[in-house]
């Protein structure tokens, strides 16, 4: 048995396959994710209906699996600021880095080969995209 919560054995294989960079998506309801999708993106369908399964429900069961040492969103309209993003941020941590990438050059982030993992979601909530850089494990005796 398995003591961490993450138990969805295609995300533990994309994850055990990727390394410090390697890039994971959290796809909401609209995201085009198949014509986004990468060269090495395992793609993993979590989109059961409208709201479930939804993108925090995801963030955290990551978080107990992998360190996280970027994040980065869409950038919204000047005139929306997506609610959803303080909580990202909130839940993600002052230490990890945060960006906001126009539409198009988060979609070319994307399809990168770092790109390893895409996981569609039913979120519903507008700009919720979390594209997440994976980090490294650090032992007890380092400072970095």
């Amino acid at each position: 048995m398995l003591k961490t919560e993450l138990t969805h054995p295609d995300i533990l294989a994309a994850l055990a396959g990727s390394g410090h960079f390697a890039q994971v998506l959290i796809a909401d309801g609209n995201f085009p994710i198949l014509g986004n999708r990468g060269p090495n993106a395992r793609l993993v369908h979590l989109n059961l209906m409208p709201g479930l399964v939804d993108a925090l429900t995801v963030l955290d069961t990551l978080l107990t699996a992998t360190p996280i040492q970027a994040a980065t969103v869409m950038q919204p309209p000047a005139d929306y600021v997506p609610p959803l993003f303080a909580t990202y941020r909130q839940k993600l941590g002052p230490a990890t880095a945060w960006h906001e990438l126009e539409r198009w050059a988060f979609y070319e982030k994307i399809t990168s080969p770092r790109t390893t993992l895409m996981i569609a979601t039913g979120e519903q909530r507008r700009f919720a995209n979390l594209l997440l850089e994976i980090g490294v494990v650090k032992i007890a005796s380092e400072n970095f």
